[in-house]
């Protein structure tokens, strides 16, 4: 049997930049100094301990810090991420429909840290909603995969479509469309569309832009601003309008479902704008009279998930 060969996907260790390069913290809380060094101690014992598990195992691996990543991801038979969900998150922007991903929290939020410095801090960690390892399980994780004892969830991903031109990085929680500038307004509109036929009024919205999700994207900003948690198995996708003015007759469409078998057209009417995907760090830039077409219509992301979301 030929050897797997795996690619590990690291989170850097520039996520917490506290030491200058004169030697000297820009922090002066000396807590949150601390804190923030434990972070990256932590972070880099993970590194450490996982790929000493890699080296026992008949495998073919290679890491790569996720900085770094810039090309499709393709002749591997497994991407293991190492960090948080925003890792998994970028691995996924590189892989098709036929690698799966593993992904492992590095860094996981302790609960007594928290309650110790909540009058001080936020000392929340990563939350790995959708990392099936850790350090503790890393290699029992592993070893079910290779030896083909676990199988990878299918998560819907979220296709773009601007001006009829597909983007090329499909979402996987979701995307923002709004005004470069959060003081202002946003100006759009959109409607529902199946089989290329109108299956909801025309909503013009003036707001502070519009966020779709996935079915994995709904326990993220989604529900912070509001929304529901949605199977994770799902198809459909969900929307909200952000802090609409005056919605008057619309108020009940200013969030619901674009069901797997329908698109949202949406038409831009401010002079710019921004398409952010999953996160901040992936963005396209639209303009008055662009017209974008969200769907989930998307090639799926296999993707080994915790225990208690699997099943």
């Amino acid at each position: 049997m030929a050897r797997k060969k795996l690619l590990l996907l690291l989170k850097p260790f520039d996520v917490y930049p506290i030491i200058q390069s004169n030697g000297f913290s820009r922090i002066n809380n000396r807590q949150v100094f601390q804190y923030l060094e434990n972070r990256r101690r932590v972070h880099k014992d993970a590194i450490n301990i996982c790929q000493e598990v890699l080296r026992k195992k008949s495998v073919y691996w290679e890491p790569i810090l996720r900085n770094n990543l810039s090309q499709p991801i393709c002749n591997v038979d497994l991407v293991v991420t190492l960090g948080g969900d925003g890792t998994l998150l970028q691995a996924s922007h590189f892989v098709d429909d036929s690698t799966p991903v593993l992904g492992v929290n590095s860094d996981p939020t302790q609960d007594d840290e928290v309650e110790e410095f909540r009058d001080q801090f936020d000392a929340t960690r990563s939350t790995g909603y959708l990392c099936a390892g850790s350090v503790q399980n890393f290699e029992q994780v592993l070893d079910d995969i290779l030896e083909g004892q676990t199988t990878p969830s299918k998560l819907s991903r979220l296709s773009i479509c601007l001006n009829s031109k597909q983007l090329p990085v499909y979402a996987l929680n979701d995307i923002l469309v709004a005004h470069p500038c959060p003081a202002t307004v946003s100006r759009f509109s959109f409607r529902i569309q199946r089989n290329g036929q109108p299956c909801s009024p025309l909503v013009n919205c003036r707001s502070s832009g519009l966020r779709v999700s996935t079915a994995a994207g709904s326990t993220a900003a989604m529900l912070s601003a509001g929304g529901f948690v949605m199977p994770i198995l799902s198809q459909d996708l969900q929307y909200m309008v952000r802090e609409p003015i005056s919605p008057g007759a619309f108020s009940a469409r200013m969030h619901g479902l674009v069901k797997s078998d329908e698109s949202m057209d949406i038409g831009w009417c401010s002079k710019e704008g921004l398409i952010y995907v999953d996160g901040s760090h992936v963005f396209y830039s639209v303009q008055k009279g662009d017209a974008i077409e969200l769907s989930s219509k998307a090639p799926v992301l296999k993707v080994y998930m915790p225990a208690h979301l699997s099943s």
